[in-house]
């Protein structure tokens, strides 16, 4: 069974940043595409940055603000958030990309507030 960890999440001013960490067990989350995504009460989840290889992409909402990038040693994909702002105030996610049922987890909440 797969566990999927995200951490880092916080209470933290506009402009701040923070980095969130997605833990992995297995091998799919080194050899697939991953996103980070977020959710709010209410709407559905969004995907707000993805990797793939080299590759990545990310949400109009955040780019230029938040980079993902990857650790396949520790099997571990990161959301590093610069420039937050209130609008970012969501539950963050890691998954695959394209999402999988089984590999959704708690995820983390990140409140961007003054």
């Amino acid at each position: 069974q797969v566990q999927v960890v995200e951490s880092g999440g916080g209470l933290v001013q506009p402009g701040g940043s923070l980095r969130l960490s997605c833990a992995a067990s297995g091998s799919m989350f080194r050899i697939y595409a991953v996103g980070w995504y977020r959710q709010t009460p209410g709407n559905q989840r969004e995907l707000v940055a993805g990797i793939f290889g080299i590759r990545t992409k990310y949400a109009d909402s955040v780019k230029g603000r938040f980079t993902i990038s990857r650790d396949n040693a520790k099997n571990t994909v990161y959301l590093q958030m610069n420039s937050l702002k209130p609008e970012d105030t969501a539950v963050y996610y890691c998954n695959l990309d394209p999402p999988q049922y089984e590999y959704w987890g708690q995820g983390t909440q990140v409140t961007v507030s003054s």
